[in-house]
């Protein structure tokens, strides 16, 4: 495939990367891919992006893209990405592709360094089944043409492109984990409070991870003690009189004693497409996030039907 493509764009075969995702153990069928890069033609158009998305979906229901723009010395730098994935997210990307663009001016190390720490805490951060695969990739290419200083840490827009590609990393890792195979519900587990930020998203991933957790929010049950529970398997240091728990701003236990709550108003809090888990340790700074999706009986219905 690299070599194909690499002669068929006239690039150097370096300049290629082969990213894929598939049925574990089945020999890939070359002839179509074969005639699909016959077919390849430089394009500079919104609409072939629009088609890249869409050709890389498989058990997506919708197209993962998003972009945002910065200033970087007076230069409008515009930072997109596109990315898959539906299924099998688990435990660091996993059955993922994530494709970053920008037009940035900035040496490639440094932009490595940057996607690598920005990766831990976004498509590193997501979780859909607890499952995994062998293929995943996250790439970030620059080709310069905003025609910025060239961009180093000491740079002082260098915050600035930071956030911004961290903001396009965490839409489409956030799109991921809400377009969960049979998902109806984005889940997103917000933790303060531990002992170092690394404590802080182990908690949060495990959980967003939880299936009993995952098949509350979807059964629309505030049963907290779910939540609880996972913090305590999660491996974390934690002291339960110290633990606060919200679900989408309500209280359900406060240092570690449980708080009279509506079930009517968790009801409707639990129907909501976004629903927000809050729980702080109370001993320590560290903080983190995790996303995830609720678990329902379409997700058994996909996966039991997946090759057919």
């Amino acid at each position: 495939m690299q070599t194909l493509t690499a002669e068929k764009l006239g690039i150097e075969a370096n300049l290629v990367g082969v990213c894929s995702t598939g049925v574990i153990g089945e020999i890939m069928k070359m002839e179509p891919i074969e005639n699909g890069i016959a077919q390849l033609e430089p394009q500079d158009n919104l609409e072939s992006a629009i088609d890249f998305a869409q050709a890389i979906m498989t058990t997506d229901t919708v197209m993962k893209n998003t972009s945002y723009s910065t200033i970087v010395d007076g230069k409008e730098v515009i930072i997109a990405g596109v990315a898959k994935g539906s299924g099998m997210i688990e435990p660091n990307m996993a059955t993922m592709l994530g494709f970053i663009t920008t037009d940035a001016n900035i040496e490639s190390d440094v932009l490595q360094a940057a996607l690598s720490d920005i990766t831990n805490s976004t498509f590193n951060a997501i979780t859909v089944d607890g499952d995994t695969s062998t293929n995943d990739t996250v790439v970030v290419m620059a080709n310069g043409l905003a025609g910025n200083e060239s961009l180093t840490t000491a740079h002082p827009d260098w915050q600035k492109f930071y956030y911004t590609l961290k903001t396009v990393a965490q839409d489409l890792a956030k799109m991921i984990a809400k377009d969960g195979e049979g998902a109806t519900k984005l889940i997103e587990v917000e933790v303060e409070g531990a002992i170092s930020d690394e404590e802080a998203r182990k908690i949060a991933k495990t959980v967003v991870g939880s299936p009993l957790v995952k098949t509350a929010v979807f059964g629309c049950d505030a049963n907290w003690g779910r939540i609880i529970a996972a913090v305590g398997y999660s491996g974390a240091v934690v002291d339960p009189d110290k633990i606060t728990i919200q679900i989408g701003g309500a209280t359900m236990v406060e240092n570690g004693e449980p708080i009279p709550f509506s079930e009517d108003e968790l009801i409707q809090i639990l129907k909501m497409h976004e629903v927000k888990i809050y729980v702080s340790l109370g001993i320590g700074e560290g903080k983190g996030h995790a996303w995830g999706c609720d678990l329902t009986y379409d997700y058994v219905q996909i996966n039991a039907s997946y090759r057919s």
